[in-house]
């Protein structure tokens, strides 16, 4: 079975074959080249309107001449070149998503063969899943436009964690552009960070979601203060690939996976790519990046993904075919992977390692160490580290006087970042999670909140059930606030969690902001509608 795909979300005109029985991949790529900036959204369509035709022509006669002869004689019916045509139909620029389209129906039309829908952003999660063998990985997707991590639950792949402001990719285009260096800036920041040394720069994780407005602006200012480029560069690269690779574990411990695989053009940088090995070999995870030529936006992972679809019945009607800029990856039925079970593994053993700490699990006590994370540049790890055990026996104390079940805290040893705490609950609210449950759970952020408190990462694995309580525990990514915006990401980081581990999601999540909305304050629930619709392609 042999399938086209055509890829146009943004900057690559690409044309692919992919021929399922030996599973070679043919591409062809004409990439669009700003002058200046970033992608201008006209001039990429102009591109890609005079690009598509070239790279699909050069595909198909690729295609035609992998024809047998024999084949051609013996029938007096044209004999089609490919089995189905696949193109990206989101998300991305709406006039070069148009363009594809557009390509796209007429092949499929006047070759009389299916029509193929892909969401652009599965087609990178799900390049990485068939190269690697993997069965249920966590994905990591870092590109221009995006950063965010997927798994994969119920039938659908659940954004798990996502950036709240811009792609990682033109994050760092920001910061080139200030300088005065062309497109694309990520390979020059690379390079010029082999000179540098590090610096200070901000580091904003919030649960499984990052930002990387703040560390942009810094990093312009310390240019503008003086500081050289190489350590700005060196310091961009260890404070953001540090933060995608500190959220990628989390989402690895949330959803007991041990397969992490890499996708988007940023993948390429080999930094980020050894954090994310580091990482992974730590904690006893498979992690796999694709070739490059995977990676970047490329029509072979459309044409992959494509015949898996075909082979599920999973074709579009042409009058059904319509782009859509603002597809997201968990709008997805995924027709072509089995239902299988999402069970998770127990926790009660003596040791638990969760995504930043070792927990040693006693009948009465549990002692949490903070352990040094090698991937991280070691100036930062020792602040985080400090930082972190800090708050959390600080807020841990006060959220239980505030009237918040939370553990007791006996001992902390910041030399060792290491804290003692009582053992509270049976279970992890992510094995035991009813509608009773994350009504606590909403009453319990509505009095922290209406404290000043802000817990920061209240995802299922970070509140305990016993038979008549539920706890809120690990209060390390936590801080005191007044602020709206801060209350509303901690609902924000919970909703995501139960989509990541929940069956009921959705149900629970009417109860959980229920509860809230008894319990805090109307405004936080209108604030998290405007924080949903940052999220990429919304």
């Amino acid at each position: 079975m042999r399938i086209l795909g055509v890829e146009g979300t943004a900057w690559a005109a690409s044309a692919a074959l992919f021929d399922s029985e030996t599973d070679a991949v043919f591409i062809e790529t004409d990439a669009y080249q700003p002058e200046s900036g970033g992608i201008h959204p006209r001039e990429a369509a102009e591109h890609m309107s005079d690009a598509i035709p070239r790279v699909i022509e050069t595909t198909l006669n690729e295609a035609a001449g992998d024809i047998d002869a024999d084949d051609r004689s013996s029938s007096s019916k044209r004999v089609s070149p490919v089995d189905a045509v696949a193109f990206s139909r989101g998300p991305g620029l709406g006039p070069c998503l148009r363009i594809v389209g557009t390509a796209a129906r007429a092949l499929s039309q006047s070759l009389d063969v299916p029509l193929v829908g892909v969401n652009h952003m599965v087609a990178h999660l799900e390049i990485g899943r068939q190269r690697s063998g993997f069965d249920s990985p966590v994905c990591l997707n870092a590109s221009g436009a995006n950063a965010h991590v997927l798994g994969y639950r119920n039938g659908r792949y659940r954004v798990l964690g996502e950036t709240m402001d811009t792609g990682v990719g033109n994050a760092i285009d920001k910061f080139t552009r200030h300088v005065g260096w062309s497109h694309p800036g990520g390979p020059k920041v690379e390079q010029a960070a082999k000179d540098g040394e590090y610096i200070d720069l901000p580091y904003v994780v919030k649960g499984m979601d990052f930002s990387f407005s703040g560390i942009m602006s810094a990093a312009k200012q310390a240019v503008d203060d003086g500081h050289a480029v190489e350590d700005v560069c060196f310091s961009l690269q260890e404070n953001i690939f540090a933060m995608l690779t500190e959220v990628a574990e989390r989402a690895l411990s949330l959803t007991d996976r041990d397969e992490l695989v890499l996708g988007g053009g940023v993948g390429n940088n080999a930094r980020l790519r050894e954090m994310l090995a580091e990482m992974c070999e730590q904690r006893g995870a498979e992690f796999y990046a694709p070739e490059p030529r995977f990676l970047s936006d490329n029509a072979g992972m459309i044409a992959v993904l494509g015949a898996e679809m075909l082979a599920a019945g999973d074709t579009i009607p042409v009058a059904d075919s319509a782009v859509d800029s603002n597809f997201r990856p968990d709008q997805v039925s995924v027709t072509w992977r089995g239902r299988e079970a999402d069970a998770f593994r127990s926790d009660e053993a003596d040791e638990v390692r969760g995504a930043e700490a070792t927990v040693d699990i006693g009948p009465e006590r549990v002692e949490k160490c903070r352990t040094p994370k090698s991937y991280r540049h070691p100036t930062l790890d020792a602040t985080l580290r400090k930082e972190r055990t800090t708050l959390e026996a600080r807020l841990t104390s006060d959220a239980r006087r505030a009237g918040v079940p939370t553990p007791v805290v006996y001992d902390v040893d910041l030399a060792e970042s290491a804290i003692e705490f009582e053992h509270v609950g049976d279970a992890d609210l992510r094995d035991e999670v009813t509608a009773d449950r994350v009504r606590d759970v909403g009453r319990h952020l509505g009095t922290l909140h209406r404290n000043g408190i802000v817990h920061g990462d209240p995802t299922t694995r970070n509140l305990r059930c016993s038979a008549d309580r539920t706890y809120v525990i690990d209060f390390g990514l936590g801080y005191y606030s007044d602020d709206v915006e801060d209350y509303a990401m901690d609902l924000h980081v919970f909703s995501q969690s139960l989509a990541g581990t929940a069956d009921d999601a959705a149900e629970l999540q009417r109860a959980f902001e229920s509860s809230y909305e008894e319990a805090g304050d109307d405004a936080v629930l209108d604030q998290l509608r405007e924080i949903e619709g940052r999220g990429r392609y919304q």
